[in-house]
Protein backbone atom coordinates (compact mmCIF):
# COMPACT_ATOMS: atom_id res chain seq x y z
CA UNK A 1 0.00 0.00 0.00
CA UNK A 2 1.38 3.43 -0.94
CA UNK A 3 2.48 5.90 1.73
CA UNK A 4 -0.16 8.42 0.60
CA UNK A 5 -3.01 5.94 1.13
CA UNK A 6 -1.53 4.87 4.47
CA UNK A 7 -1.15 8.48 5.61
CA UNK A 8 -4.67 9.45 4.58
CA UNK A 9 -5.96 6.40 6.48
CA UNK A 10 -3.84 7.55 9.43
CA UNK A 11 -5.35 11.06 9.27
CA UNK A 12 -8.91 9.71 8.96
CA UNK A 13 -8.38 7.32 11.87
CA UNK A 14 -7.09 10.14 14.07
CA UNK A 15 -9.99 12.46 13.26
CA UNK A 16 -12.47 9.60 13.67
CA UNK A 17 -11.02 8.70 17.08
CA UNK A 18 -11.37 12.33 18.20
CA UNK A 19 -14.97 12.51 16.97
CA UNK A 20 -15.83 9.13 18.50
CA UNK A 21 -14.36 10.16 21.86
CA UNK A 22 -16.35 13.39 21.79
CA UNK A 23 -19.57 11.56 20.88
CA UNK A 24 -19.28 8.38 22.95
CA UNK A 25 -17.20 9.33 25.98
CA UNK A 26 -18.86 12.48 27.30
CA UNK A 27 -18.76 12.41 31.09
CA UNK A 28 -15.29 10.88 31.19
CA UNK A 29 -12.59 12.99 32.83
CA UNK A 30 -9.44 14.07 31.00
CA UNK A 31 -7.35 11.54 32.95
CA UNK A 32 -9.78 8.73 32.08
CA UNK A 33 -9.59 9.68 28.40
CA UNK A 34 -5.79 9.63 28.57
CA UNK A 35 -5.96 6.07 29.90
CA UNK A 36 -8.19 5.10 26.96
CA UNK A 37 -5.97 6.80 24.37
CA UNK A 38 -2.73 5.24 25.61
CA UNK A 39 -3.47 2.04 27.53
CA UNK A 40 -5.97 0.52 25.08
CA UNK A 41 -3.79 1.01 21.94
CA UNK A 42 -0.79 -0.20 23.96
CA UNK A 43 -2.69 -3.40 24.75
CA UNK A 44 -4.08 -3.88 21.22
CA UNK A 45 -0.67 -3.36 19.60
CA UNK A 46 1.16 -5.85 21.85
CA UNK A 47 1.40 -8.52 19.07
CA UNK A 48 3.56 -6.08 17.06
CA UNK A 49 6.25 -6.38 19.75
CA UNK A 50 7.11 -9.91 18.63
CA UNK A 51 10.69 -9.84 17.40
CA UNK A 52 11.58 -6.79 19.48
CA UNK A 53 15.36 -6.71 20.10
CA UNK A 54 16.48 -7.45 23.68
CA UNK A 55 15.86 -4.34 25.77
CA UNK A 56 19.27 -4.72 27.38
CA UNK A 57 20.86 -3.95 24.01
CA UNK A 58 19.28 -0.51 23.86
CA UNK A 59 21.74 2.20 24.92
CA UNK A 60 21.24 4.45 27.93
CA UNK A 61 20.78 7.41 25.58
CA UNK A 62 17.58 5.81 24.23
CA UNK A 63 16.12 5.47 27.72
CA UNK A 64 17.15 9.02 28.54
CA UNK A 65 15.16 10.38 25.60
CA UNK A 66 12.21 8.16 26.55
CA UNK A 67 12.23 9.52 30.11
CA UNK A 68 12.00 13.05 28.71
CA UNK A 69 9.35 12.19 26.11
CA UNK A 70 6.81 10.31 28.22
CA UNK A 71 5.94 13.13 30.68
CA UNK A 72 5.63 15.57 27.77
CA UNK A 73 3.32 13.18 25.90
CA UNK A 74 1.12 12.74 28.97
CA UNK A 75 0.79 16.49 29.54
CA UNK A 76 0.07 17.09 25.86
CA UNK A 77 -2.60 14.38 25.79
CA UNK A 78 -4.30 15.71 28.93
CA UNK A 79 -4.61 19.11 27.25
CA UNK A 80 -5.64 17.53 23.93
CA UNK A 81 -8.49 15.40 25.27
CA UNK A 82 -9.81 18.22 27.44
CA UNK A 83 -9.82 20.54 24.42
CA UNK A 84 -11.72 18.23 22.06
CA UNK A 85 -14.11 17.03 24.78
CA UNK A 86 -15.25 20.46 25.96
CA UNK A 87 -14.81 22.70 22.90
CA UNK A 88 -15.74 22.68 19.19
CA UNK A 89 -13.53 20.45 17.03
CA UNK A 90 -13.39 23.17 14.39
CA UNK A 91 -11.90 25.64 16.89
CA UNK A 92 -9.37 23.24 18.42
CA UNK A 93 -7.96 20.68 15.96
CA UNK A 94 -6.83 23.23 13.33
CA UNK A 95 -4.36 24.74 15.81
CA UNK A 96 -2.25 21.59 15.56
CA UNK A 97 -1.09 23.17 12.29
CA UNK A 98 1.07 25.44 14.45
CA UNK A 99 3.39 22.53 15.34
CA UNK A 100 5.76 23.09 12.38
CA UNK A 101 5.60 26.84 13.00
CA UNK A 102 6.84 26.27 16.54
CA UNK A 103 9.55 23.90 15.23
CA UNK A 104 10.83 26.59 12.88
CA UNK A 105 10.65 29.21 15.62
CA UNK A 106 12.62 27.04 18.04
CA UNK A 107 15.28 26.30 15.42
CA UNK A 108 15.62 30.01 14.67
CA UNK A 109 15.82 31.08 18.32
CA UNK A 110 17.99 28.24 19.63
CA UNK A 111 20.08 27.24 16.65
CA UNK A 112 20.13 30.40 14.56
CA UNK A 113 18.70 28.55 11.55
CA UNK A 114 17.30 30.84 8.88
CA UNK A 115 13.73 30.50 7.66
CA UNK A 116 13.41 29.98 3.90
CA UNK A 117 11.05 32.04 1.77
CA UNK A 118 8.75 29.05 1.40
CA UNK A 119 8.81 28.46 5.16
CA UNK A 120 7.98 32.11 5.84
CA UNK A 121 5.07 31.94 3.38
CA UNK A 122 3.83 28.79 5.10
CA UNK A 123 3.92 30.49 8.50
CA UNK A 124 1.93 33.42 7.12
CA UNK A 125 -0.71 31.05 5.72
CA UNK A 126 -1.05 29.20 9.03
CA UNK A 127 -1.42 32.51 10.86
CA UNK A 128 -3.92 33.72 8.24
CA UNK A 129 -5.94 30.54 8.72
CA UNK A 130 -5.96 31.10 12.48
CA UNK A 131 -7.23 34.65 11.87
CA UNK A 132 -9.96 33.37 9.54
CA UNK A 133 -11.11 30.81 12.13
CA UNK A 134 -11.98 33.71 14.43
CA UNK A 135 -12.87 36.29 11.77
CA UNK A 136 -16.35 36.77 13.24
CA UNK A 137 -14.69 38.95 15.87
CA UNK A 138 -13.55 41.47 13.21
CA UNK A 139 -15.68 44.13 11.52
CA UNK A 140 -14.95 44.72 7.86
CA UNK A 141 -15.15 48.51 7.95
CA UNK A 142 -13.35 49.01 11.27
CA UNK A 143 -9.62 48.38 10.84
CA UNK A 144 -9.12 48.72 14.58
CA UNK A 145 -11.05 45.47 15.05
CA UNK A 146 -8.93 43.48 12.59
CA UNK A 147 -6.63 42.28 15.36
CA UNK A 148 -9.56 40.99 17.42
CA UNK A 149 -9.48 37.45 15.91
CA UNK A 150 -5.97 36.95 17.32
CA UNK A 151 -7.12 38.09 20.75
CA UNK A 152 -10.06 35.68 20.42
CA UNK A 153 -7.62 32.76 20.08
CA UNK A 154 -6.33 33.47 23.56
CA UNK A 155 -9.85 34.04 24.88
CA UNK A 156 -11.02 30.61 23.68
CA UNK A 157 -9.81 27.97 26.21
CA UNK A 158 -9.91 25.13 23.67
CA UNK A 159 -7.75 27.08 21.23
CA UNK A 160 -5.27 27.97 23.98
CA UNK A 161 -4.98 24.35 25.04
CA UNK A 162 -4.43 23.11 21.50
CA UNK A 163 -1.76 25.75 20.88
CA UNK A 164 0.01 24.43 23.97
CA UNK A 165 -0.33 20.90 22.57
CA UNK A 166 1.17 22.04 19.26
CA UNK A 167 4.14 23.59 21.11
CA UNK A 168 4.75 20.38 23.08
CA UNK A 169 4.44 18.25 19.94
CA UNK A 170 7.05 20.46 18.30
CA UNK A 171 9.44 19.28 21.01
CA UNK A 172 8.36 15.62 21.08
CA UNK A 173 8.52 15.34 17.27
CA UNK A 174 12.15 16.38 17.38
CA UNK A 175 13.10 14.23 20.37
CA UNK A 176 11.12 11.24 19.05
CA UNK A 177 13.07 11.34 15.81
CA UNK A 178 16.29 11.16 17.85
CA UNK A 179 14.99 8.19 19.88
CA UNK A 180 14.05 6.34 16.67
CA UNK A 181 17.74 6.18 15.76
CA UNK A 182 18.08 3.42 18.35
CA UNK A 183 15.06 1.28 17.46
CA UNK A 184 13.58 0.40 14.06
CA UNK A 185 10.30 2.18 13.16
CA UNK A 186 8.37 -1.10 12.86
CA UNK A 187 9.03 -1.70 16.58
CA UNK A 188 9.31 1.84 17.89
CA UNK A 189 5.63 2.80 17.51
CA UNK A 190 4.21 -0.23 19.34
CA UNK A 191 6.94 -0.14 21.99
CA UNK A 192 6.54 3.58 22.62
CA UNK A 193 2.76 3.30 22.97
CA UNK A 194 3.21 0.30 25.28
CA UNK A 195 5.49 2.39 27.50
CA UNK A 196 2.96 5.24 27.51
CA UNK A 197 0.21 2.77 28.39
CA UNK A 198 2.33 1.39 31.24
CA UNK A 199 3.04 4.94 32.43
CA UNK A 200 -0.66 5.85 32.64
CA UNK A 201 -1.45 2.58 34.40
CA UNK A 202 1.20 3.28 37.06
CA UNK A 203 0.57 7.02 37.37
CA UNK A 204 -3.22 7.14 36.99
CA UNK A 205 -4.91 3.73 37.28
CA UNK A 206 -2.88 2.24 40.12
CA UNK A 207 -3.66 5.13 42.53
CA UNK A 208 -7.30 5.21 41.34
CA UNK A 209 -8.35 1.67 40.33
CA UNK A 210 -11.99 2.77 40.16
CA UNK A 211 -11.13 4.20 36.74
CA UNK A 212 -11.28 0.65 35.38
CA UNK A 213 -14.85 0.33 36.61
CA UNK A 214 -15.73 3.58 34.83
CA UNK A 215 -14.21 2.30 31.58
CA UNK A 216 -16.16 -0.93 31.93
CA UNK A 217 -19.45 1.00 31.80
CA UNK A 218 -18.91 1.66 28.07
CA UNK A 219 -16.68 -1.19 26.86
CA UNK A 220 -17.50 -0.96 23.15
CA UNK A 221 -16.98 2.81 23.07
CA UNK A 222 -13.65 2.44 24.87
CA UNK A 223 -12.50 -0.36 22.55
CA UNK A 224 -13.74 1.52 19.48
CA UNK A 225 -11.73 4.64 20.26
CA UNK A 226 -8.71 2.52 21.19
CA UNK A 227 -8.95 0.53 17.95
CA UNK A 228 -9.14 3.69 15.82
CA UNK A 229 -6.05 5.06 17.58
CA UNK A 230 -4.25 1.74 17.06
CA UNK A 231 -4.93 1.99 13.32
CA UNK A 232 -3.63 5.57 13.38
CA UNK A 233 -0.38 4.61 15.13
CA UNK A 234 0.22 1.52 12.97
CA UNK A 235 -0.36 3.32 9.66
CA UNK A 236 1.75 6.27 10.87
CA UNK A 237 4.86 4.14 11.26
CA UNK A 238 4.17 2.08 8.12
CA UNK A 239 3.95 5.27 6.08
CA UNK A 240 6.98 6.90 7.68
CA UNK A 241 9.13 3.96 6.53
CA UNK A 242 8.29 4.68 2.88
CA UNK A 243 8.82 8.43 2.62
CA UNK A 244 10.53 11.39 4.23
CA UNK A 245 9.02 12.40 7.57
CA UNK A 246 8.20 15.92 6.32
CA UNK A 247 6.01 14.63 3.48
CA UNK A 248 4.20 12.18 5.73
CA UNK A 249 3.50 14.75 8.47
CA UNK A 250 2.25 17.30 5.93
CA UNK A 251 -0.28 14.85 4.48
CA UNK A 252 -1.28 13.62 7.95
CA UNK A 253 -2.42 17.14 8.84
CA UNK A 254 -5.39 16.54 6.51
CA UNK A 255 -6.87 15.27 9.78
CA UNK A 256 -7.67 18.86 10.71
CA UNK A 257 -9.99 19.12 7.69
CA UNK A 258 -11.65 15.84 8.64
CA UNK A 259 -12.06 17.24 12.16
CA UNK A 260 -13.77 20.39 10.89
CA UNK A 261 -16.15 18.31 8.74
CA UNK A 262 -16.95 15.93 11.62
CA UNK A 263 -17.64 18.94 13.83
CA UNK A 264 -20.19 20.27 11.36
CA UNK A 265 -21.80 16.97 10.36
CA UNK A 266 -21.89 15.14 13.69
CA UNK A 267 -22.04 17.91 16.27
CA UNK A 268 -23.82 20.65 14.30
CA UNK A 269 -20.95 23.10 14.85
CA UNK A 270 -21.65 26.34 12.99
CA UNK A 271 -19.40 28.49 10.83
CA UNK A 272 -18.35 25.78 8.36
CA UNK A 273 -18.16 28.30 5.48
CA UNK A 274 -15.39 30.19 7.29
CA UNK A 275 -13.72 27.34 9.18
CA UNK A 276 -13.24 24.96 6.25
CA UNK A 277 -11.37 27.57 4.13
CA UNK A 278 -9.38 28.45 7.25
CA UNK A 279 -8.39 24.79 7.62
CA UNK A 280 -7.36 24.65 3.95
CA UNK A 281 -5.21 27.76 4.42
CA UNK A 282 -3.50 26.27 7.47
CA UNK A 283 -2.96 22.93 5.75
CA UNK A 284 -1.44 24.68 2.71
CA UNK A 285 0.88 26.51 5.09
CA UNK A 286 1.96 23.19 6.62
CA UNK A 287 2.77 21.83 3.17
CA UNK A 288 4.90 24.87 2.37
CA UNK A 289 6.78 24.60 5.65
CA UNK A 290 7.41 20.86 5.60
CA UNK A 291 7.62 19.86 1.93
Amino acid sequence: MSWIVLTLLCALSLASADAAAKAWLQGFSATELVVIRFAIPGLLMTPLLMGLPPLGELPLAFWGWILVLIPLELVAMLLYVAAIRDHPLSLTLPYLAFTPVFVIGAAWLLLGEQVSGRGAAGILLVVAGAWLLNSAHARRHDWRSWGAPFAAILDEPGSRMMLAVAAIYAVTATLGKVAMHYLAPEFFGAFYVALLGLAVLLAIVLPKPRILLKLATRPWAVLGVGALLSVMIYTHFLAIQQVEVAYMVAVKRVSLLFGILFGALLFRETGLTARLPAGVLMLTGVFLILV
